[in-house]
C-alpha cells in the first residue's frame, strides 16, 4: 500500500476538522471537529508506523495515548458545555462571549477600565444635572 493514500485522507480529515473549528458556532460541533482532527493525526501515526516497519510500533502506542486523551477531552468538554447550556440557555459560542463581556466590564470597548472607576460617579452626576 502506498503511503500517499492514508496521508491524503488524513489531510482531508484534518482540513475538514479545521474548517469545523473555525466556522461553527455550536460548541458541541466544535468539539466534534476537534475529534475529527485528532482522528486524522491517529491515521497518520498508524500509516507511518506501518510504512516505516517499526519493530516497537511507537506510532500505534502513541495512537492509544491520543485516543485516551481525546476521550478525556470530550468527556470534560461535554460536561462544561452541558453546564453552560443549563446556566445560560445556549451553547452558541458568540453569544457566550457576548454575555461574558458585559457593558461595564473592563475588556469591553465601551466599558470602564480600572483607571476610569473613580471618574464614573462624577460623570453620572454631571449627566443628571
Amino acid at each position: 500500500m502506498h503511503l500517499a493514500y492514508p496521508a491524503v485522507l488524513a489531510a482531508l480529515l484534518f482540513c475538514t476538522g479545521l474548517y469545523g473549528v473555525l466556522a461553527r458556532r455550536n460548541a458541541i460541533l466544535v468539539l466534534m471537529s476537534v475529534e475529527l482532527m485528532l482522528n486524522a493525526v491517529n491515521l497518520n501515526l498508524v500509516a507511518f508506523d506501518v510504512w516505516l516497519r517499526d519493530t516497537l510500533h511507537a506510532g500505534q502506542a502513541l495512537t492509544l495515548f491520543v485516543i485516551a486523551i481525546a476521550a478525556a477531552e470530550i468527556g470534560i468538554g461535554l460536561a462544561i458545555v452541558l453546564m453552560v447550556y443549563r446556566n445560560r440557555g445556549t451553547s452558541d459560542i458568540d453569544r457566550l462571549r457576548d454575555t461574558a463581556e458585559g457593558p461595564g466590564s473592563p475588556d469591553s470597548p465601551g466599558g470602564a477600565g480600572p483607571e476610569a472607576t473613580d471618574a464614573a460617579p462624577a460623570q453620572k452626576a454631571e449627566a443628571i444635572a
